[in-house]
């Protein structure tokens, strides 16, 4: 394209030189003493690379740059020297080099815990005993590192229900996760079958009925007080209790192959079912007078424990036959679920 400002055989634009067949300015037509030898022309004999020559002003040779000409065109880059009070432009921006990307650091994937389905890890030497000490159990695989195959055969003597399979202890965190406590030992095994209700009232003791409470570690220590103080079962609800799991069983620390843990869909329902098979049902409440196990001597007795901060729902406390508090002189109001029910326990075992 021709620029507006250029004439053909005229002089050039503000550019400083003249455009297709134009002169340069000052060049050979022009006299007088601003005459100075053309630049980058071929009739000048001149190199294209050759510094400018001095100007009447004196001034030495500038250096030779180079600049791309508006009559290079589609040709590209033109190496010629550039005229006197020319800036250059600053380059292209696909001229520009660009900087390599930094490489992204890639964030570790969750731990997910390498087990087949329908199956669990049990871990720590008191639940993995009991496991492999339960008939009822199905057992898959045991893994002990050295040192707790010597404290697991302490606890529990061979012969084994299953053969041991020897590792190290970085291979039991990649199959559990570095935050368990496992002490060198897991066994992968399937859940418990659950009893029915009436298979579970034929077992001697109360039976703890639990209202939401949602936290596997205050089951496995329910479970663990209930083993403790006789308990015939525990019962939870079906949607909002937690599944048997490595940490609940770590929790009750062998409990859970001791004392059943039953589902209730409905759990009003299973407090109709349970007055109507003869216990009495007493739901913990903090407000009511305290629990008294001489009194309740002569009953069996079906405690009701509710969450923690929440406590019972109403239709649950309206389906108890009393409630009952725990006496706490002391400055706190209220204890962890699993602590007060470990207290309940043993006032209503106490007094038998």
């Amino acid at each position: 394209m021709r620029n507006n400002n250029q004439r053909p055989g005229g002089r050039g634009g503000s550019g400083g030189f003249s455009g297709q067949g134009g002169k340069p300015r000052g060049g050979a037509s022009s006299g007088g003493k601003g005459k100075r030898p053309p630049f980058g022309g071929a009739k000048s004999g001149a190199s294209r690379s050759a510094p400018f020559a001095a100007g009447p002003r004196g001034r030495g040779e500038a250096p030779s740059r180079s600049f791309t000409s508006p009559e290079a065109g589609a040709r590209g880059r033109s190496e010629r020297p550039a005229p006197r009070g020319y800036i250059e432009a600053p380059p292209r921006a696909f001229e520009t080099p660009v900087a390599e990307p930094r490489a992204r650091a890639e964030r570790p994937a969750p731990h997910v815990p390498q087990t087949p389905s329908g199956a669990i890890w049990l871990y720590g030497l008191h639940a993995v005993a009991a496991a492999l000490g339960n008939p009822a159990r199905h057992l898959r695989r045991l893994l002990l590192t050295e040192e707790a195959e010597s404290a697991l055969a302490g606890t529990l003597p061979r012969p084994w229900a299953i053969t041991p399979e020897r590792t190290d202890r970085a291979r039991i965190d990649q199959l559990l996760g570095r935050d368990m406590v496992h002490q060198g030992v897991a066994l992968l095994v399937d859940p418990l079958a659950t009893p029915t209700l009436a298979e579970a009232l034929e077992r001697p003791g109360p039976v703890v009925v639990l209202d939401q409470v949602t936290d596997p570690r205050n089951v496995g220590a329910i479970l663990r007080s209930a083993a403790a103080f006789g308990a015939a079962a525990v019962i939870a609800q079906e949607r909002n209790a937690p599944e048997e799991t490595g940490a609940l069983a770590k929790a009750a620390s062998g409990a859970l192959e001791a004392v059943p843990l039953l589902r209730a869909v409905n759990l009003a329902r299973t407090l109709a079912a349970l007055k109507a098979a003869g216990l009495w049902v007493v739901g913990l409440d903090a407000d009511a007078p305290p629990l008294s196990g001489t009194a309740l001597r002569e009953r069996r007795v079906a405690l009701v424990m509710g969450a923690e901060g929440a406590g019972l729902r109403r239709l649950t406390r309206e389906t108890c036959d009393e409630t009952a508090g725990l006496a706490m002189p002391g400055a706190m109001e209220s204890l962890n679920v699993s602590a007060a029910t470990a207290i309940a326990l043993y006032e209503l075992t106490r007094a038998g």
